[in-house]
């Protein structure tokens, strides 16, 4: 199976020796965003809502680049430094994901890269 690497420069280029996703077959697989600006490169200010919807954003940007979209992520990791933001995720997540909702897992962490509150990857599996 021939893997393809995927990258835009409408998301974060990578801070370290990975891709923003590697498509193997009819899955994409995407590496961990944190709330990156991608123009600057740097951690977007504000609370968990405004983290969460870059972080978002950045996986769509990833998305398109591959000729896919939100619709297609069969499965998502969130990884929070607070899980009391808990709540806030889900209805940023809802903003960008619609039913049937991909599989998710939900992890409380001590830190993240750059002091970021929320990374997410995902697995995109195109029809």
């Amino acid at each position: 199976m021939s893997r393809q690497i995927i990258s835009t420069t409408k998301a974060p280029k990578a801070i370290g020796p990975y891709s923003q996703a590697v498509r193997c077959g009819n899955a994409l697989y995407f590496s961990g965003q944190i709330p990156l600006d991608p123009a600057t490169g740097e951690l977007v200010t504000g609370d968990i809502t405004t983290q969460a919807r870059r972080v978002f954003e950045n996986l769509k940007a990833v998305c398109e680049a591959a000729g896919g979209s939100l619709a297609q992520l069969a499965r998502v990791g969130i990884y929070l430094t607070d899980l009391g933001t808990f709540a806030a995720v889900n209805t940023v997540m809802a903003e960008y994901c619609r039913e049937p909702y991909p599989a998710r897992s939900t992890i409380g962490v001590a830190a993240l890269p750059r002091g970021a509150q929320v990374e997410i990857d995902a697995i995109l599996v195109f029809d």
